[in-house]
């Protein structure tokens, strides 16, 4: 990947891009690359509590965001503020991304795997992960990059289209590429801390979070931390 390369995070939730990449995003911007976020809801379900306000849970998420977005070295966050949970890849939420994609014209594109139902035995991958991965590859292949669909935001809007060269897909069970981000686990953690809304021990967290990234074949007393991804080289 040239350091010059722009790329576009799409995901469901607020704090979903620190957990799938959130260290490789903090790499590839002390890099140099330019990294953006596209958040496809503002995450007003993030609490069990029937009485939680719902617009003051969402508000408070995305200052979440966009600060643990900013200690990350992220350029911007946008939010498509469709309702959290009720996420469906349809036609409607393919055009909003495939609109974003033609305004940003990432070379490199970051979503999650929409085949994981079920990452491991006491754990239900969230519907909304599932369709923002769904609708993100909709989007990139071929709606992004062929005139024909969506002409009116051509004819509307002057986005012409524009060709994904790259595609990482995070939170897969068969991931093909391995990034070696051990100088960047801290900041990755340290941005987790900031989403004070979902994080109920933040003690308890940061461990699972490296014992989730540790490279199992690093010595004990060098450990090598990684995020995996299913990479897909499209060509652009």
């Amino acid at each position: 990947m040239s350091p010059a390369e722009r790329v576009l995070v799409v995901l469901a939730h607020p704090d979903d891009p620190e957990f799938y990449c959130g260290a490789t995003v903090a790499r590839w911007c002390d890099e140099g690359r330019e990294v953006r976020y596209c958040l496809l809801t503002r995450g007003d379900k993030g609490d069990d509590d029937p009485a939680a306000d719902v617009q003051a849970l969402a508000r408070q998420r995305e200052i979440e965001q966009r600060n643990a977005a900013r200690h990350l070295g992220v350029r911007d966050v946008t939010f498509l503020d469709h309702p959290d949970g009720y996420l469906v890849p349809d036609l409607a939420l393919r055009k909003d991304i495939v609109r974003v994609l033609r305004q940003v014209r990432p070379e490199v594109v970051v979503t999650c795997d929409p085949t994981n139902f079920y990452p491991n035995s006491t754990y239900i991958n969230h519907p909304d992960h599932r369709a923002a991965g769904h609708a993100t590859l909709d989007a990139i292949f071929p709606a992004s990059g062929a005139g024909p669909f969506f002409p009116e935001l051509i004819r509307d809007e002057g986005l012409m289209p524009h060709k994904i060269r790259q595609v990482y897909i995070a939170g897969t069970q068969n991931p093909n590429t391995v990034v070696d981000v051990t100088a960047f686990v801290d900041r990755k953690i340290e941005a987790l801390r900031m989403h004070v809304s979902q994080i109920r021990d933040p003690e308890e967290m940061a461990q699972r979070v490296r014992q989730r990234m540790l490279d199992t074949a690093s010595p004990p007393d060098a450990p090598r931390y990684v995020e995996r991804f299913m990479r897909l080289d499209l060509g652009g």
